[in-house]
């Protein structure tokens, strides 16, 4: 059994920084998603009803606010629950094997999963869910994919996080940034301290993407990322 790098308490990645909402937004993800998986969500059995038990672990419950250790464990969630259906009490069964095998408290946010771990973590999944191996190589190209995604620190764990503004996919641009050290975790142009909610605020005001990039001295692709990455998730 290997130790797992853990971060010390203080530490401002699991400080409470993101209502669910924002969360949600930035993530591209259902709020009632996010919420089942940091509350749980009741379901009924023959004895009454009954609530699962939450897969993140919050900083704060009430108001529920999320760290962006937080955030970044539920961008890897969604790489295997998004796209294949994996039910979540399975997931949650594979992150209590990684959390058991490697004495991890947030096994999501080690890089040794971008590494060694991945293939242990969608094989036990995969057993669990009873899959063909196609399945399971499937589920480990999209985990590969929303894991490059993450950048780590000296340590291995995980620092700054690039969230898909628009659909997932390989070659998606990497043109906003969500840093704990940049802008208080609000994100950001990539490689600059250009909060997102700024250009769009600017934007809904009535700038057009060309002028924010003449105004910032960006390429007017990155104005229109940081323009996505602030509208709702229906939109």
């Amino acid at each position: 059994m290997r130790q797992a790098a853990s971060l010390e308490s203080g530490d401002r990645r699991l400080l409470p920084a993101y209502t669910a909402a924002e969360a949600a937004l930035y993530l591209r993800l259902p709020v009632a998603t996010l919420r089942s998986w940091a509350v749980g969500r009741p379901y009924p059995t023959r004895t009454g009803t009954r609530r699962s038990a939450p897969v993140l672990t919050l900083p704060r419950v009430r108001p529920s606010m999320f760290s962006f250790v937080n955030m970044v464990e539920a961008h890897v969630l969604a790489a295997i629950t998004r796209d294949h259906d994996v039910p979540l009490q399975k997931v949650r069964r594979a992150l209590r094997f990684l959390g058991r095998e490697f004495e991890s408290t947030h096994p999501l946010i080690d890089r040794a999963l971008e590494t060694d771990r991945r293939d242990l973590f969608v094989r036990e999944a995969g057993r669990l869910i009873n899959v063909s191996q196609e399945g399971q190589v499937a589920i480990g190209e999209v985990l590969e994919m929303y894991l490059r995604r993450i950048e780590w620190d000296e340590v291995g764990i995980a620092a700054r996080l690039y969230p898909f503004t628009a659909k997932a996919e390989p070659q998606a641009p990497r043109a906003v940034l969500i840093d704990p050290r940049i802008a208080f975790g609000r994100p950001v142009l990539a490689g600059t301290s250009i909060p997102t909610q700024e250009i769009a605020q600017r934007f809904k005001a009535g700038e057009s993407p060309e002028s924010l990039a003449k105004d910032f001295r960006r390429d007017a692709r990155e104005i229109l990322e940081a323009i996505r990455c602030e509208l709702p998730f229906a939109a």
